[in-house]
């Protein structure tokens, strides 16, 4: 019984440490450094601005072509200065024939389709600025988000710049909505507080950049190529800073079960990502960088979702001996916690996409569909099934 209880803390402190307790600990860290006055902001030559190119790889975006384009064109940034490039392989819905319309806009193409990160590798050899930004087709710029991530390229120790994913809330907000918009409010802090301290743990698919030179091509198979490239910057000796100022707008899921097969990828490319960079978890090379990769990325992963699992098979144990209605003991209210909290899951499920607008459940629900995602991801990952063709998730 003891070892039981023993292991049960453990898993809880995992659980509870991987969503909670590394942003506590951040928090406090961060306000000691700035208390000793270690803080410092890298203002470097403010005249600082060098030509770059605007990267998106696409498939089948017809819809989205007009009002990115007018997006990418609108940019505060010279508009001489930013090279708008566009990879259409595989594109049969007339992607490729709308962009080349437009003066400005360099178009690549190829019938066939090998996936977004073949596509990013093969935009790459045509790319001569010297920093690249990669943009999703879908998603719609701040206006001054080229600018803006610029600006912290003057510090020569930056090699990627990771922009803010900021999730458009419809009136009647779905489960979907609702969770993955307060998943990436939630996000977004603990990606600033990543950068004071020293460096991002991966970047954001809607919008990051790199310099030109420190890009490697990536395995074709790669399905987190946003997570691989940015961290292999990172293993050079530069950090990955972030800016919420250059942003990228997007709308929420459909609806959960979209936003579960958008998370199931991305769990299966946690899995292929960590085997992948096993340098980074050694912090006797890699430091600060270990511990924040290992903190904020590998345990939600890999031992979170695990851990969750075996917290509720080892309080219904101790509930079986102890008593499920003792409640002057604290694994009676532990497990009858949990149940709630997986009851208002299933609430939250019920009430998904209806015109009840209790976000609150839909909370636990969202918190439930990411770790299920982990378990969903894995086995998708071990029995290679997960396409490396982005399946996109339908938007709100």
């Amino acid at each position: 019984m003891e070892a039981i209880k023993i292991i049960l803390w453990v898993l809880i402190f995992i659980v509870f440490y991987a969503y909670l307790g590394y942003g506590i600990l951040l928090f406090i860290i961060i306000k000691i450094r700035r208390l000793l006055g270690l803080r410092k902001i890298f203002t470097g030559n403010e005249d600082y601005e060098p030509e770059v190119t605007l990267l998106v790889a696409a498939y089948n975006e017809k819809d989205y072509i007009d009002a990115k384009v007018k997006n990418s064109f609108d940019q505060s940034y010279p508009k001489e200065k930013i090279k708008n490039v566009w990879v259409t392989d595989g594109s049969d819905d007339g992607t490729p024939e709308l962009l080349k319309k437009y003066d400005g806009v360099t178009v690549y193409h190829k019938d066939e389709r090998a996936g977004k990160i073949a596509a990013m590798n093969r935009g790459m050899d045509f790319v001569e600025t010297p920093i690249v930004i990669f943009s999703d087709g879908n998603t719609t710029l701040g206006i001054d988000a080229v600018k803006e991530i610029v600006k912290l390229f003057r510090n020569p120790k930056v090699g990627c710049v990771s922009g803010e994913k900021r999730i458009v809330q419809k009136g009647v907000d779905a489960a979907a909505g609702a969770g993955e918009g307060i998943y990436w409010k939630y996000e977004s802090t603990l990606k600033k507080w990543d950068a004071e301290l020293y460096s991002v743990v991966g970047a954001a698919g809607e919008l990051f950049a790199i310099r030109t030179e420190l890009y490697q091509h990536v395995e074709k198979d790669t399905l987190l190529d946003d997570f691989i490239i940015s961290l292999r910057v990172a293993k050079k000796g530069y950090t990955i800073q972030y800016n919420p100022e250059a942003y990228a707008i997007e709308t929420a899921s459909a609806n959960v079960k979209e936003e579960l097969k958008r998370k199931i990828r991305i769990s299966a490319g946690g899995i292929q990502s960590i085997l992948r960079l096993p340098e980074l978890l050694n912090p006797f090379k890699y430091g600060v960088l270990s511990f924040q990769y290992i903190s904020h990325r590998v345990l939600r992963w890999t031992l979170a979702p695990l851990s969750l699992l075996f917290i509720f098979l080892l309080n219904l144990v101790l509930s079986i001996k102890i008593g499920f209605f003792d409640f002057n003991n604290i694994y009676t209210w532990l497990f009858w916690g949990q149940v709630v909290f997986y009851i208002l899951a299933l609430i939250g499920w019920y009430l998904e996409n209806k015109k009840i607008k209790i976000k609150i459940l839909f909370i636990p629900y969202y918190f439930f569909i990411m770790n299920l995602s982990v378990y969903l991801g894995f086995n998708r990952f071990i029995k290679g099934k997960q396409s490396v063709k982005w399946e996109r998730a339908k938007r709100g």
